[in-house]
């Protein structure tokens, strides 16, 4: 039988960035390589997985305009490098042979101080009249993207449409549709892209692999 591959839209950018820093914001590239590691997932020593389908999970970038609390000024973010590389990001996803682009929606999003200035604010090291811009950044929250993930892999179980799942993704919240389908004999792989991941969440997938370059550390 075949596989299907899941990727974690925003845990595989992140990642990705890590990997190719020059690249952030290069959505060619981006949707060719979740492809290429997609694929990659297919062959192991002998053997050759048909591919059901690549799953892409992600949600629409911001597009509203919002105030920057410190100066007052206006930001239209649909113009942001970020949502300008989203959309094309997907679109590209989308004219993806045998890719399927699942997006959430944005549950949450509004200003935040930075942590790193918000402890300094804290400590007493700076004040409130000393911040400037760039001091706050929009906190962004998906919603329905896990609930998605956990959907498609209980369906793809149960209708017995694959043998195998490879999650791209590196946090926790697979579990329960994990030990789902290992219940129903699937063959359940976590590919962190190299984050290492609790020793905890091993007893709960059949194999850690991950098939892309190894980041470098970030002191280099």
């Amino acid at each position: 039988m075949s596989a299907a591959i899941l990727i974690d839209g925003a845990y595989f950018i992140k990642r990705f960035r890590r990997i190719e820093p020059h690249n952030s914001y290069n959505a060619e590239r981006m949707a060719d390589m979740a492809c290429r590691y997609a694929l990659m997932h297919l062959v192991e020593k002998t053997i050759k997985h048909p591919l059901y389908r690549i799953f892409f999970y992600d949600c629409p970038p911001v597009e509203k305009k919002m105030h920057n609390p410190v100066t007052k000024r206006s930001v239209d973010f649909s113009k942001s490098k970020e949502a300008i590389f989203r959309r094309e990001l997907h679109e590209r996803l989308r004219r993806k042979r045998k890719l399927a682009l699942r997006l959430g929606t944005l549950a949450h999003a509004e200003w935040a101080l930075k942590p790193n200035v918000e402890i300094d604010l804290l400590k007493g090291k700076r004040s409130f009249e000393e911040l400037t811009e760039d001091d706050v950044a929009l906190d962004v929250r998906q919603k329905g993207v896990d609930m998605r993930i956990g959907l498609d892999i209980s369906s793809l179980t149960f209708k017995k449409q694959v043998n195998k799942i490879v999650l791209i993704a590196g946090d926790a919240d697979f579990v329960p549709a994990a030990k789902l389908a290992r219940r129903e004999g699937i063959d359940f792989v976590l590919d962190p892209m190299w984050l290492r991941i609790p020793n905890e969440l091993n007893e709960h997938i059949d194999g850690l692999r991950s098939v892309c370059q190894k980041p470098r550390p970030r002191n280099q």
